[in-house]
């Protein structure tokens, strides 16, 4: 796998999504806003400006967990952990996902080690390896 690529979350319905790999995180996650719990729903809202369909697109999930990510800065939060599958390299495969605002980032998705580990190999040299191999 390259630093970067594209790949497509079907559960979400949501494709085409640019993503960097991060192999110093731990958890991967996604860049969204307006998260909140209320009646045990989560709630949040999907964040990239490249997808204009996707972008700013409202999700509810009924199963989430908790956890306290430190984020690179070194700065400890309480995030929410969704699971969900993606599709990368012709296959699907299961990912948890920590919901997270990132700012200005430019990529709205990063992978992860626990994710990562024993499936992937990176070559930072290379970019969009999946994507450039999608069967049809």
């Amino acid at each position: 796998m390259g630093r970067t690529d594209i790949v497509d979350f079907p559960k979400l319905d949501l494709f085409g999504i640019h993503i960097k790999v991060d192999s110093g995180a731990y958890t991967s996650s996604i860049h969204c806003h307006n998260i909140e719990v209320e009646n045990n729903i989560l709630k949040c809202q999907f964040l990239d400006s490249q997808h204009e369909k996707y972008h700013e697109k409202v999700f509810f999930f009924q199963e989430f967990t908790q956890k306290m990510v430190k984020s690179s800065n070194g700065i400890s939060e309480n995030r929410y952990l969704i699971k969900t599958e993606i599709f990368i390299f012709n296959e699907v495969h299961s990912i948890e996902l920590s919901l997270t605002e990132r700012g200005s980032m430019r990529f709205p998705v990063l992978l992860g080690r626990k994710f990562l580990s024993k499936k992937f190999i990176v070559d930072t040299s290379k970019k969009n390896l999946s994507f450039k191999n999608i069967t049809i």
